[in-house]
Formats: structure tokens, sequence, C-alpha cells
């Protein structure tokens, strides 16, 4: 594992941040991590002053989209002590993301250590309020500045990170989901698994359509036969339906979702039913006409857990719950963040606890 080299700011943003008006993705903490891949190795690991960084218009990544992310979250459970959830797995997506976009993987160990190392000299950063936390971007990109449709054989590896609050504007109470119409996300064998950046550009002007027509998000169908149910713009989606729960299965077009593996791992836990299959449209909404169909929420880092009430469908809308969250995506979230936060017992082993100064300690 290649030394990581540290260069702390001179003194620290965060007296300047309004915590507890926070928007979505609007303000980086102090430090931010980078590594370069070149002369086939990742090298020059380092923590730097968040800031710009510089390039060329021809950089490869503008031109051909060869780039992947993640997202993930640390949150403060007391003065010395920060979350994270899961990086395992997120770090193991990553590179399941690196993989299929031609990308060189990275290590774990060089990867926890980022994320300890980061979190140690921006501990004052994570929000202290439940309901809110520091969000973690990992991102690769193709940094080679060459015009050509092929792999770069240079990479840029950085992770940012950002005290924020709520992701949707409702919160955790209900939002409205239609389907995508004659829009489609991804196919099997695409990239619809993967966390990619092209994956997301696509999907932004059915959204805006959605959110003109007084729609949260967009409901998503399969790309061949329009029919079934694959995921929500920025979640994976589970449906409870005569006291089952269900979730669209992982075909190659569905996101692995963090979240929602923790969904399923709970509800296992829990003994509650539940079934990973292919569901399709008409029997969402006709489950939804007979009054079968208990409970609807979105999964997801950003949200958590996030309760649907309305779905609309080829002008059909039903609602769900009355506009109520249902118990089930109560227990979810409750236990979820409550494990996030270190209220509850985690017989998962989904947290990563990271021992951190104390803030007067902390940079100021």
């Amino acid at each position: 594992m290649k030394s990581l080299e540290i260069h702390t700011v001179e003194s620290s943003r965060v007296s300047q941040t309004d915590f507890d008006n926070l928007e979505f993705g609007r303000v980086f903490s102090d430090h931010m991590f980078e590594m370069e891949y070149r002369d086939g190795e990742w090298q020059n690991p380092k923590i730097i002053p968040y800031g710009p960084i510089s390039f060329t218009p021809a950089l490869n990544v503008f031109h051909y989209g060869q780039a992947v992310f993640e997202g993930m979250k640390a949150y403060f459970v007391d003065e010395e002590t920060i979350h994270l959830f899961r990086p395992r797995d997120h770090h193991n997506r990553l590179n399941f993301s690196c993989r299929r976009i031609c990308i060189p993987e990275t290590g774990y160990d060089q990867f926890i250590q980022a994320l300890e190392t980061l979190l140690r000299l921006d501990a004052r950063w994570v929000p202290e309020k439940k309901g809110r936390s520091l969000y973690v971007r990992p991102v690769i990109f193709a940094s080679e500045e060459y015009l050509a449709a092929k792999a770069s054989r240079f990479y840029r590896f950085y992770i940012i990170t950002s005290p924020v609050g709520a992701y949707y504007s409702e919160g955790f109470n209900p939002v409205s989901l239609t389907t995508s119409g004659k829009y489609v996300r991804a196919v099997r064998g695409g990239t619809g698994e993967v966390k990619t950046a092209g994956n997301y550009a696509a999907s932004f002007l059915p959204a805006q359509k959605a959110q003109e027509e007084g729609f949260t998000q967009v409901l998503w169908l399969d790309a061949v036969e329009g029919r079934y149910v694959e995921e929500v713009g920025t979640m994976n989606i589970f449906f409870k339906i005569d006291d089952k729960l269900v979730t669209p299965k992982l075909s190659g077009s569905v996101l692995n979702g963090i979240t929602r593996r923790s969904v399923i791992e709970l509800a296992n836990h829990e003994g509650i039913p539940i079934e990973e299959r292919r569901i399709s449209i008409d029997e969402v909404m006709e489950a939804g006409r007979e009054d079968r169909l208990e409970e609807v929420f979105g999964s997801g880092t950003a949200a958590v857990i996030s309760p649907v009430d309305r779905i609309h469908h080829e002008g059909e809308v039903i609602d769900i719950g009355q506009g109520t969250i249902g118990p089930i995506a109560k227990k979810m979230f409750d236990t979820i963040t409550g494990i996030q936060y270190g209220e509850l017992d985690d017989p998962f082993g989904w947290t990563h606890p990271v021992k951190v100064k104390s803030p007067e300690e902390s940079l100021s």
C-alpha cells in the first residue's frame, strides 16, 4: 500500500457553514483525497485541501464518459466516534463498476485508510443532528488528454465529502412516482447495474418531465417489454402486497443497492416475508385498485427509506396508505438509521467505527 501524503488547510471553513440549512450536495468539507493511475499502477495518494482541479477540454472523460462513482455516508455517533455505513460493500461495488467501464480497480486497504483520514481531519464537518450526515462521494474518471474512443491510459480518483440534510424536499414524508412512458433507463447487458455517470444524465429529461407533472420521481419499467418494474430514478423499490414484501430482482439492469441489500437482510432477520422477483406494473396497479397494495417505499443511500403514497401509470393513479407512512417502511427507516447513528446494536456488522479527535482538537 502506497504511503498517504497529507496536506492540511491553514484554517477550516466549518464555522462559515449553516448546519441548520443544508442543501444536499452544495457545501463541501475542507479536504479531499486524490490519487492518479499511470504507468500501470495507482500512485501518489494524498489528502489535499478541497478545491478546483486543472484539466483541458481534451480530457477523455468529457468525450467518452468513462467515469464511475459511489455514494455513501458517515454518521455522528458521539464526540469520539463516526460511523461509516457498509464501506466494504461500497468499495466492492465501485470495483464492479470499474470492471464494466474498463477502469483499473483500487485496493480496499487504501480506500478505507483514505476515508478514515478524511473523517479524522474533517470530523467537525459531520453534522451532529439526527437526520443529517456527511455524504461521501468517491469518483474515478479517465484523465488522458486524447480524443480517441478507447479506454484511457490515465485516471484520477477523488473522494470528496459534503454535510447534508434530507435528499428529497419531502424528507421522510411520502413521495409520488410516475412510470417512464416512452423513455427507458437501461437494458440487460448494458450499464444499468453499475454507477457510471452516463446512466444518470440520460434520466434527467424524464425526471424533469415527471416533476413538471407534479411527481417526485420516475418509476422505471424494463426496456424490452415496458411491463416490469425495475427501480426509481435514485432508489430501489419495494412493494408490500398481500402481506409479502416484493422487490424487483437483480436482472443486469437494476442497481444492486447497498440500502436495498440492508432492507432484505433486515426483513429476513425480522421474519418479514420477502420476495425478489419480476413484478409487473399491471400487478402493482391491480393490487392498488383492490386495496391489496399495503405499502410502497424506496431505498437508497441518499434518502435511506422514502415512502411512496401515489403511483401514476398511463392515466391511472393509485393512492397508497392514505398519505401515511407504513409500518414496514417506518421500521426499516428507524432500524437502519438507528444502527447508522449508533443508537441501536448492529448485529449485521454494517457499521465501520472511526475514532476521531474531539471537536476541540480538530481543525478550527
